[in-house]
């Protein structure tokens, strides 16, 4: 949520981030309302004021002896003006920071400019993409084959974009969690917490899903709850109208669990295979920033994304997403995108973010800097490290042999038996 204080006083950079965002929202609507909400706040304060003045009145009159029964009329039409105005206000203010919700973050100036993914910019790239002397065939046609991925029983069970992984699709599915949360854990220092995977409206607000994502969610319905799109919302949320101190930033914490996605308006996008589900897993990274050093943090959590990918061996790029491009919450995003030789292309396999202090004022997430007197608000950050069904797609792509099967990355065999060839 951007601070008020700043639309209010430098209108004229929201409305520049909106447009960098190709956003369609009526700012002058929301000033308004903010100008609306803090006259009725004035003129409320002020016959408070009188209201306090005429009941010492009142007593003193009373005391003594003197008749008080004009005053305390005055003082009965006085009090209803104020209820009422009380309540124009809180309708008013409950109004304004309903759509303040809605506006999106402001982009970091290092942001490019552009409308949609075309204009993203490339950072850099690592790995080479394999060659084959065969046609390289598309992961679902690889887990077919081999009988890992079974998309019809998925759909008997509950219906179109689930899978059910069968042998040793699930053993890799298990193998690929343990290898990256073992990754993050042990080497790059992050603490494993498994958070649930249902929370409240609350915590989706605290990060930017609600109020504007709504049809993106699967809502428990007669409840306050809510299935998780992704862990960055209850790990974010561990810290909801907390206080920390300074010297715990820079914190980082990882977490494995399923996710849940209606995909609203993705209808015809990635319908075969397992690119694009309604249930997934992916072990996510979230970091919690000083604001001096949140940028170097961002850069940071990219490097922990991209170490899964080069134990792997995987080819891939990073790059810049655009202003128009750019999450909600974002104020700057790299996406990895990971080599897929069946669509002779790069995909996304992880989105890292840095929010600046956008989602830690919705969800009043503060630390008290050394020696001063006020708490300040910290950086929020997060990403995937990685989407594990989408490492998946990438491991069968890139490993698959012209016999059919597919070779096992090296660092995974550890945690195959020392299986080397899929399926084992």
């Amino acid at each position: 949520m951007l601070d008020s204080k700043l639309l209010r006083t430098s209108p004229e950079i929201v409305r520049r981030a909106l447009h960098l965002r190709r956003a369609t929202i009526d700012l002058d609507a929301l000033l308004a309302l903010d100008e609306t909400r803090r006259q009725l706040t004035t003129e409320v304060e002020t016959l408070k004021a009188q209201r306090n003045q005429a009941s010492q009145e009142v007593a003193r009159k009373k005391r003594a002896g003197e008749d008080a029964s004009a005053l305390m009329a005055e003082l009965g039409t006085l009090s209803q003006r104020i209820k009422e105005l009380d309540e124009r206000c809180s309708a008013v203010d409950a109004q304004f920071q309903e759509m303040l919700l809605t506006i999106p973050n402001i982009p970091h100036a290092s942001v490019p400019e552009g409308s949609s993914d075309a204009d993203n910019t490339e950072v850099r790239r690592w790995g080479i993409p394999p060659q084959f002397s065969f046609t390289p065939k598309e992961h679902w046609e690889i887990g077919a084959l081999l009988g890992g991925l079974d998309f019809e029983t998925a759909a008997k069970i509950t219906g179109s974009r689930f899978v059910l992984l069968r042998g040793w699709a699930a053993r890799l599915e298990r193998a690929l969690i343990s290898f990256m949360l073992d990754v993050q854990t042990q080497e790059h220092g992050y603490q494993e917490v498994l958070p649930p995977v249902i929370v409240n409206r609350a915590s989706l607000i605290g990060t930017g899903q609600l109020p504007k994502f709504e049809e993106d969610l699967f809502h428990l319905t007669g409840t306050d709850y809510y299935l998780i799109p992704t862990a960055e919302v209850p790990v974010t949320n561990i810290f909801r109208d907390t206080t920390l101190d300074e010297a715990d930033l820079p914190m980082g914490l990882c977490a494995f669990t399923p996710c849940f996605r209606s995909e609203a308006g993705s209808y015809g996008k990635d319908t075969k295979g397992i690119i694009r589900q309604h249930q997934f897993h992916k072990v996510e990274l979230v970091r919690l920033a000083h604001p001096d050093t949140s940028y170097d943090e961002l850069e940071l959590l990219v490097t922990h994304a991209e170490a899964i990918l080069q134990r792997l061996g995987l080819a891939y790029r990073v790059v810049t997403l655009c202003s128009g491009d750019l999450g909600f919450s974002a104020a700057k995003t790299y996406d990895i995108e990971v080599w897929l030789p069946g669509q002779a292309t790069y995909r996304e396999i992880s989105s890292c973010s840095n929010f600046e202090d956008f989602q830690a004022r919705r969800a009043g997430i503060r630390f008290r800097p050394k020696g001063a007197k006020k708490s300040a608000l910290v950086h929020t950050l997060n990403g995937s490290g990685l989407a594990i069904g989408r490492t998946m797609v990438a491991i069968l792509e890139n490993y698959q042999q012209a016999d059919g099967t597919v070779r096992v990355p090296e660092a995974l065999q550890p945690y195959l038996g020392g299986a080397t060839t899929i399926p084992f």
